[in-house]
């Protein structure tokens, strides 16, 4: 019998890994033996990087803001003679078609109040309210319009992955119809 050979894994593969799996496969394929498989390494291994599955997921979730970040923030950067909130919406919708596990995991990390998963998330909260300064709301309203429009881009993308778009019409029209009617009901409230 010829020895085993040693596979070399450490934090950021299983990431990685995880990020692969949930892309290629699904979010709800990240599980611990599905990374040790696609590692070449038996599931306890996993142990010594990780904190189980919960950790996985949350290094997921981490991951995903911070992708999602970087889209949102190179969209506004590279479409600044555009509407902010429009340039963001449609990267936000780009990210979620195009990473559909990551985009997935963003939303479902172990324990959303996790420092480390809010202080990714606040980076998101920041730069959408930089985006809308120019309406003048409170700060309280402000924050009222980054959950609506999240919620509104969130359920657009939903619909869109579950084929919830049949009719005859061009789905980017219909992104940007959404939020050019919801960044006039913004302008209402100056």
């Amino acid at each position: 019998m010829s020895p085993r050979r040693k596979v070399a894994v450490d934090k950021e593969k299983i990431i990685l890994a995880a990020v692969e799996l949930a892309d290629g496969r699904g979010f709800e394929e990240v599980t611990l033996a599905n990374l040790a498989k696609a590692l070449s390494i038996k599931p306890p291994s996993l142990y010594n990087h990780i904190d189980g599955l919960p950790g996985v997921k949350k290094e997921l979730a981490i991951y995903g803001i911070n992708e999602l970040y970087n889209a949102l923030e190179r969209a506004i950067e590279t479409q600044r003679e555009h509407e902010p909130i429009l340039a963001l919406s449609f990267a936000y919708a780009d990210f979620a078609g195009r990473r559909p596990g990551i985009y997935e995991a963003t939303f479902n990390a172990p324990d959303p109040a996790d420092r480390d998963v809010q202080a990714a998330g606040s980076k998101i909260v920041s730069l959408v309210l930089d985006s809308i300064s120019s309406y003048s709301l409170g700060e309280k309203e402000a924050l009222h319009a980054v959950r609506g429009l999240r919620s509104m881009i969130h359920g657009f993308c939903s619909l869109e992955q579950k084929g919830g778009f049949g009719l005859n019409l061009d789905v980017n029209e219909s992104l940007a119809f959404m939020v050019a009617t919801f960044l006039d009901g913004l302008t209402s409230k100056k």
